[in-house]
Formats: C-alpha cells, structure tokens, sequence
C-alpha cells in the first residue's frame, strides 16, 4: 500500500505553525501563572490592586494555567493528548465565561478587565483546538489510527 505524502514544505510549516501554538500556549500559561498566583498569594495590597476579584473565575483560571502549560508542553512534544487537552481548555473556559455572566447578571461584583480577560482566554484555547485539529490530522492517505502519537 502507498501513502501520499506530504510535500516538504507543507510539513516544515505545519511544524512551524505546531510550535507556534505550543510556544504561545506555554508563554500564556506562564502569564497566567504568575498574575493569578500574584493576586491569590500577594497578601491584601494584590487582592486590592485587583479590584472586584470574582473568585470562582481567579481560582479557575490559576489552576487552568498549570494545564495551560502541559498543552503547550504536549504540543510542543507533538502528543496527540495535547489536542484533547485544548479542547477540554476551551470548553471549560467557556463555561466559566458563561457562569461569570449569570453572576454579573446577577448583580455581582466584577471588573471590566475579567470579561475582556475571559473573551480572550476563550478565543485563545477555541483557536489552539480549532488549530491542533489541523496540526493533529493525519496526511491524505493515512489512517487516523496509524500514528502512535
């Protein structure tokens, strides 16, 4: 049996463009990191700083960060998994999104920069799935299930 394979330069850009995503997603889940763990660890002048701090929405996307950086790791890595993991990502953050909504809707106290915040972590991880889905499809001619990865 003969497999089509992918031109050279169509895989150097598909790697490229695979450690692209992987690169962002580290450099993203670093970010969040370090500004989250800043604002949950920082003592009462972070927490202050920080203003009306919706604390399901902090508390999640700290704990998102450490998964933040095991996808972009997984990407980097080429793991199949990292793709399931962005998928997950995204879903989860929309759905967060989606709670912060019906608690300002609500009435509850919140800051403008938390839904500019969650509009973009949701595109971000809505991008990098919609990407890896790309990055992860197997080469006219191939099998999905032929690949260990």
């Amino acid at each position: 049996m003969t497999t089509l394979a992918a031109s050279p330069g169509a895989s150097r850009r598909r790697e490229a463009f695979r450690w692209t995503l992987g690169l962002a997603a580290l450099v993203f889940g670093v970010t969040t990191l370090l500004s989250g763990g800043k604002v949950l660890f920082g003592g009462a002048e972070a927490r202050a700083d920080a203003g009306a701090v919706v604390d399901f929405v902090l508390l999640f996307n700290f704990g998102a960060g450490f998964a933040y950086v095991l996808a972009g790791g997984g990407a980097l890595a080429r793991r199949r998994w990292s793709l399931h993991l962005a998928r997950l990502l995204a879903g989860a953050t929309v759905l967060i999104f989606a709670a912060l909504g019906v608690h300002i809707a609500s009435g509850g106290a919140f800051e403008i920069r938390t839904v500019a915040a969650m509009t973009l972590r949701s595109l971000f991880w809505l991008g990098q799935a919609l990407a890896l889905t790309q990055i992860f499809k197997p080469p006219a001619g191939v099998l999905p299930n032929s690949e260990e990865k």
